[in-house]
């Protein structure tokens, strides 16, 4: 049992945790916004980090607390002059914070319960409660206390209900990272009193360096490969790297390249053969798949109009939605795949105005 609790849901197989990343590829623009607000001395004590799965999202959180925590005064000069948000990875403060041993930071996230073996699909209210807590008491270095909540995608309805109750009365010196790949699913009154931060999919160039700087990287020709296929996430490049994963997103995309027209008896075997939690990953491939190709479709069409797009960004919206009230509820897989290309064709359908 021991093992399993070491387990963290949010790290993606062999690659480095978002605590452990030194070096944030691409976002330059974000991060100068982020910095200038530090700089400022009026810094939103909320934000939320919106964009797809797998660009950067966790790591530019941690990145910005682990600043924050290292320069706790922003009048100081080093923080004055600074241009990024880079920071002494092997220092002190950096090594604690990969250590998850930072007294002022704390992380919210889906967790393994202490003697239990099933895997979360929520952060709970209880955690929220846990944090609550966290910023009732003192800062123990006399700076920020931060909290980074990864993801609000996975927090249930209680704990997002207490959640907005701390940040409409934040204690001073408090900062929230909330993130999130679908900002539009969150309470309205939770978004209001964020400062967004929207990051986007990366360029390929970033996604190489990135698998290049992973503790097993792969060969240039590899994580070009990838990277050209990632849609812009690092984390769909890792996945790429293995073949049976390469091949579920192949045939997905041959399905997708044929709309409107569809095979049922093919859809039905493809949705068969991703029944059961040993089949979760592959389930994961072919959702992101089709999110991605959605989201090059509506940037490719953007000139058409918005009639054109609306289709494409309904489904887009929808299929978010219920992909992860699937999995919350554990719901069968079959029925909302085959709704889910059902939705897919007839969105190509009205978007060629067939």
């Amino acid at each position: 049992m021991a093992e399993e609790l070491s387990i963290e849901l949010d790290r993606f197989g062999t690659s480095r945790h978002p605590r452990e990343t030194e070096v944030l590829f691409g976002h330059q623009r974000e991060e100068a916004q982020f910095l200038s607000a530090y700089q400022s001395g009026r810094m939103p004590h909320a934000w939320l980090i919106f964009g797809p799965d797998g660009i950067g999202k966790a790591s530019f959180a941690y990145r910005a607390a682990r600043f924050i925590l290292s320069h706790p005064d922003p009048k100081e000069d080093v923080v004055q002059r600074a241009q990024t948000l880079d920071s002494r990875f092997d220092s002190g403060m950096g090594r604690r914070i990969s250590a998850q041993s930072h007294g002022d930071l704390l992380a919210v996230r889906r967790e393994i319960e202490p003697g239990k073996k099933t895997i979360p699909t929520e952060i709970k209210v209880d955690q929220i409660r846990k944090m609550i807590q966290f910023f009732e008491t003192t800062a123990g270095e006399g700076g920020w206390r931060i909290a980074i909540i990864d993801t609000m995608d996975e927090l249930n309805r209680s704990g997002a209900n207490a959640l907005l109750k701390l940040i409409e009365e934040p204690p001073p010196r408090s900062l929230f990272f909330m993130i999130t790949s679908a900002p539009g699913r969150l309470l309205p009154t939770i978004r209001s009193r964020c400062r967004v931060l929207s990051l986007r999919p990366l360029k390929e160039p970033d996604i190489v360096n990135a698998l290049l700087a992973q503790p097993e990287p792969p060969s240039q020709a590899v994580a070009q490969q990838a990277a050209r296929h990632s849609g812009g996430s690092v984390k769909t490049a890792l996945k790429l790297m293995d073949p049976a994963t390469l091949s579920i997103i192949e045939h997905v995309e041959q399905v997708l390249q044929r709309l409107p027209a569809l095979d049922r008896a093919e859809l039905l075997q493809m949705a068969e053969g991703l029944i059961g939690r040993e089949r979760s990953n592959d389930y994961q491939t072919v959702i992101e798949t089709v999110q991605n190709w959605l989201a090059e479709q509506c940037r490719l069409r953007a000139g058409e109009g918005g009639h054109r797009l609306a289709p494409l960004a309904e489904v887009w919206e929808k299929s978010a939605r219920m992909a992860g009230e699937t999995d919350r509820y554990n719901l069968d897989r079959r029925p909302f795949l085959l709704s889910l290309f059902a939705d897919l064709s007839e969105a190509v359908r009205q978007s060629n105005g067939v």
